[in-house]
């Protein structure tokens, strides 16, 4: 049996190289305009949905609780984590003009330090009101040593320190003197964040959040007098924790919002597919429940928000700021605080203009202080990086360069030991974690599932074999193709096994059949056959009388995009596109795999075949989640399954849910064949072995069959 899977069904999987030439470009631009037409619905689709229905305050107020629990699940922060002990230190000081500089840092969880300084006026006299200055992208490194970002923004803390407020101003995660990583998906390829729902932004958040803790603990600072600022990456965590945290009073982002057709569609500048080429991955969180922005802006209302922006900004695009804005001075309007909600746009590239700082300056002064008198901003010379240093060394136990491995943990599903308690608790326990899939992996499935639109495409007879093809509809603008072959002697298929293709497996399937079939396979390039391939397979199909399907998921074979390389995985701006749309790639490529499933299901003589599905490497995962949403798929072989999720297929918050072993038990009681490539991979799957164990039956069998 292994034998013909190999060199049919799986000749599909066996993984033949054939590279183009060099000088030979294929064209990519059916996929290209699949692909952006794709992010341009999906956009449209989201914008404003979660201000929808809102008609009055108390309609807001009632919806906002959730939205809010919602949002610190987005940045992995829900539910809160302890506030532990702060163990704030502050290791100098010194005097600058009238104001004292305190150098300090505190641990906003055991381990991750926040290095900080805090500005105050030399002389205090009652509480002061408050504000936190959360940095941008601007470190000062000289040396190789990094002095942290709070060195090039020193003015802002130093006004508002002279200008009678106590002002902390912390570094970023990536851009402290502790260097840790913001760009694990831009830039390290660390997929495995989406699988755990984890971002920086969640970290910068939770750091603003006990920065906040901290200021509330100074003697000579207000606590009910709190405002944040910051640009660029700080304007955006402005935004995380003025929506997160109703502690601030008053909030200035600047630089730091656009909505989602700004970062994934509109170009501006030299960005030619979305502000998301311009930034780093603090400046999302990860969008399980697929908002935009404008839900974001309402959450802090009906509280005091000047949003500043430059015209000429080529990762905030002026419409992208505007758009979002308007959508939530609606509710703002609600409360009757419209003018509570403020924009503030400046001629200039992303740079820190005057007009900003003042802006800053004055709304802060308005809604902390009740002043309005006009600003002052003068120049003073600025503090040495060395001055402004808290470490001469860093701590030993500091965990910033790791956090982002400490900050989410994967579930460890147990499994019960005794047969009987399996038995009763299996069931319900494989129910709910197909819930959860559905409502934290696959959220961005079709809410309104679109019609088929099956449509015969392509029959060739030639070789002995008979190719049909049928084109339908995976979403809304995503037009696929499944193919079917048969010999040309079998009026109806015993058994019908159906492959998921990934590039390689593509291009061993063209393969197999050749230029007499080029047309219906909508190849892009002409692959030779390859006769002793073509030649088992006939007689493989005589035989057996077995159909053989294909199906090639966005992306892949003749909807292969420019930017996809032949593993499949796209450029990390386009991977981190399908991220903010709260989706990944391969987790619509299921949906994809799902709908062929069904297009087959439809085609007269095949409604009541028996129905195997299969894939290698990533494609496996793709065919084995498929299947778990799928009950007509009788059996699965999977090639080189990857045993985490770490590895591929990437699906949101898998890890939060379960891991591949656990998925492959929920195929039960359907038969599971996976072929591993040493001994030593079967261990790997243990769990599933396990449960078959205990409930007495026997689904999984694990080959090894070598590379």
């Amino acid at each position: 049996m292994r034998g013909i899977l190999a060199t049919l069904g799986v000749a599909v999987l066996a993984g033949l190289a054939l590279a183009q030439p060099p000088e030979k470009r294929l064209d990519t631009s059916r996929g290209d305009a699949l692909r952006d037409g794709y992010f341009r619905r999906q956009v449209e689709a989201i914008a404003g949905r979660q201000l929808v229905g809102v008609k009055s305050k108390e309609d807001w107020e009632a919806r906002k609780p959730e939205l809010r629990r919602q949002l610190l699940e987005m940045f992995g922060l829900w539910p809160l984590p302890p506030r532990t002990d702060l163990r704030a230190t502050v290791t100098g000081t010194l005097e600058h003009a009238d104001v004292v500089v305190e150098k300090l840092h505190f641990q906003s969880m055991p381990g991750l330090y926040v290095t900080a300084n805090l500005y105050r006026p030399k002389k205090v006299e009652g509480k002061l009101p408050a504000v936190l200055y959360v940095c941008g992208h601007g470190n000062r490194v000289i040396d190789g040593v990094s002095y942290g970002s709070k060195v090039p923004y020193q003015r802002h803390p130093l006004w508002f320190a002279r200008n009678g407020y106590v002002a902390l101003v912390v570094d970023t995660l990536q851009l402290g003197e502790i260097e840790g990583i913001h760009h694990g998906l831009y830039r390290h390829g660390m997929w495995w964040w989406q699988t755990l729902g984890y971002t920086p932004a969640g970290i910068e958040t939770w750091n603003g959040m006990r920065a906040l803790d901290y200021l509330q603990s100074r003697p000579e600072v207000d606590g009910k007098r709190l405002g944040v600022t910051g640009r660029s990456g700080g304007g955006a965590t402005s935004w995380w924790l003025a929506a997160a945290d109703e502690r601030v009073g008053a909030a200035v982002p600047v630089a730091g919002l656009a909505d989602l057709h700004g970062h994934v569609v509109e170009s501006q500048g030299t960005r030619k597919t979305g502000a998301v080429e311009g930034h780093c991955d603090c400046m999302y969180f990860s969008n399980t429940y697929r908002w935009d922005f404008d839900t974001l802006i309402a959450l802090c209302a009906p509280r005091p928000v000047l949003l500043g922006n430059s015209d000429d900004d080529d990762i905030f695009p002026v419409a992208g700021y505007r758009r979002p804005a308007a959508r939530a001075k609606a509710v703002y309007d609600l409360y009757g605080a419209g003018d509570r909600l403020q924009l503030l746009e400046t001629k200039g590239k992303h740079v820190d203009t005057p007009e900003l700082r003042q802006g800053a300056f004055a709304w802060m002064n308005r809604w902390l202080k009740n002043e309005t008198k006009p600003i002052d901003d003068p120049d003073l010379p600025p503090l040495t990086p060395q001055q402004l240093k808290v470490y001469d060394r860093p701590p030993d136990d500091a965990t910033n360069k790791i956090v982002h491995e400490l900050f989410r943990r994967p579930a460890r599903p147990e499994l019960p030991t005794l047969p009987a308690v399996v038995k009763e608790w299996w069931p319900g326990q494989r129910d709910r974690w197909l819930a959860d899939l559905r409502e934290k992996s696959f959220r961005g499935w079709p809410e309104k599932v679109p019609d088929l639109n099956v449509k015969p495409a392509e029959e060739v007879v030639a070789d002995g074999v008979r190719l049909r093809a049928w084109d339908f509809t995976s979403e809304d603008g995503v037009e696929l193709r499944v193919w079917l072959a048969t010999a040309e002697t079998v009026a109806k298929p015993s058994l019908l096994v159906l492959a998921v293709a990934d590039e390689p497996a593509w291009e061993r399937w063209c393969a197999g059949l050749g230029p007499k079939f080029q047309k219906s396979l909508q190849a892009l390039a002409e692959v030779p056959r390859d006769d002793a391939m073509s030649e088992q397979n006939l007689r493989a199909m005589r035989t057996q009388g077995w159909a053989f399907g294909l199906v090639a998921p966005r992306g892949v074979g003749p909807t292969r995009w420019d930017d996809l390389g032949r593993d499949g995985k796209p450029t990390p701006h386009v991977a981190r596109r399908f991220w903010l749309l709260g989706q990944t790639l391969d987790g619509q490529r299921v949906w994809d795999v799902r709908r062929a499933l069904t297009t087959l299901g439809t085609v007269d003589g095949l409604r009541d075949v028996p129905r195997w599905l299969q894939g290698k490497r990533t494609a496996a995962g793709l065919a084995l989640y498929a299947a778990l949403f799928e009950p007509s798929v009788a059996r699965l072989d999977l090639w080189n399954l990857p045993t985490t999720h770490a590895d591929g297929p990437t699906f949101l918050n898998v890890r939060t849910i379960l891991d591949v072993p656990q998925a492959v038990a929920m195929a039960a009681p359907r038969p599971v064949n996976l072929y591993v490539e040493k001994d030593a991979d079967q261990a790997a799957w243990e769990w599933p072995s396990r449960l078959a164990e205990r409930l007495g039956t026997k689904f999984l069998t694990v080959r090894t069959v070598g590379p």
